[in-house]
This record gives structure tokens, C-alpha cells and sequence, in this order.
């Protein structure tokens, strides 16, 4: 038994051998340019997250910015958001979202600025800064607490990282909101041309 145990690691040895040699070599030179090739990862969840909350900020404010200001009052029907009111309705997100990780929220902005701030220039402004209130709320999150309970509306509970979900797919859902009403007015996003 044991005669085939050697044998056997003999035989393995000897295929691990003959594999490597029939393997292309790779210079120090050539792992060195490999590496500076690829793109460097990304290190844990709050980096990633950042990274897309500035994509689909970009975004918001980019289209918030080519929309004409004549058009911030339209709205595809009666009793539905126009696009200013959008546009500040993400701003309400982004500042009382941020609040449950324990962020103060935005100076002036309440449920009301929806019908209050109209303004393009005021409304691109306030997007720019709740867009960096959620960066700095995301950015204060230690990756240990992701899990940690917190109270959210009323008495529910989400972890931090729902919460963290739950701003993101807020500016998703109007990001696609906003594309089509400015579609519906002739307007393309930027991103798109």
C-alpha cells in the first residue's frame, strides 16, 4: 500500500512537472506591466457605493442642467410632479434619507420646497449639495456597521446598508423619471448623444 502512495506522489510530481514546463514563462518585467495594466480594485462596499452615487449624480445634474428652465414647470399630466418638483423631491431624499445614518439634514429643505424653490439655478445648486450630503453620509459609515439597525420612518428598522440602498435607488428611480420627461420635451441626455 504504501509502495503505491509514493508512486502515485511520484506520478503527480512528475505531471507538475511537465505542466510547468510546458507553461509559457512571464518576466519580472512583464507581471510589472500587467499589473500597471489592470485597473486597480476597489476596496470594500463604501468605495464601490461612491463611486456610483457620483454616477448617477453626474447624471441628475446633468440633465437637471441641459433641461431648458422653461421646462421646469411641465409636468406629463395634472396632479403629477414636474420636473423642478423632481428635481427637489430628490433633494428632500437626499437630505432626510442621510438623517436615519445620522447626518443632519439640509439647511432649508423641507416638504415643501417640492412647490416652494423653482428656480433652475437654485434647484441645480440644492441637487449638487444634496448629492455631496449623501456622500458625506455614506462616507461616515464604518463597513462594520452596514448591519447595525437604525430607525427609519416611524418605528421601522432598516440596517445602515438598506438605508444606503434605499438613497441610491431613490436617484435611480427619478434619474429614469427625469429622462423621460425630458425626452417627452425634445430634450436628450447628455450621456446619450
Amino acid at each position: 500500500m504504501r509502495a503505491r502512495i509514493v508512486s502515485l506522489g511520484i506520478l503527480f510530481v512528475g505531471l507538475a512537472a511537465s505542466l510547468a514546463a510546458q507553461a509559457p514563462t512571464t518576466t519580472s518585467t512583464q507581471v510589472t506591466t500587467m499589473r500597471a495594466a489592470a485597473p486597480a480594485p476597489a476596496s470594500g462596499f463604501r468605495s464601490e457605493y461612491l463611486a456610483e452615487v457620483d454616477d448617477v449624480g453626474k447624471k441628475i445634474v446633468d440633465l437637471a442642467e441641459k433641461m431648458p428652465a422653461d421646462k421646469y414647470s411641465w409636468r406629463p399630466a395634472p396632479g403629477v410632479r414636474s420636473v423642478g418638483e423632481v428635481y427637489v423631491h430628490v433633494v428632500a431624499g437626499n437630505s432626510t434619507l442621510p438623517s436615519f445614518l445620522g447626518a443632519a439634514r439640509m439647511e432649508g429643505v423641507t416638504r415643501e420646497s417640492e412647490k416652494t424653490v423653482t428656480d433652475k439655478a437654485k434647484i441645480v445648486e440644492l441637487l449638487r449639495k444634496s448629492i455631496d450630503n449623501v456622500k458625506a453620509a455614506a462616507g461616515n459609515v464604518a463597513e462594520r456597521d452596514l448591519d447595525k439597525k437604525v430607525k427609519t420612518f416611524g418605528d421601522r428598522e432598516m440596517t445602515e446598508r438598506q438605508v444606503l440602498f434605499r438613497i441610491l435607488n431613490h436617484m435611480h428611480e427619478h434619474l429614469g423619471q427625469s429622462i423621460a420627461y425630458a425626452r417627452s420635451n425634445g430634450v436628450t441626455p447628455p450621456w446619450s448623444e
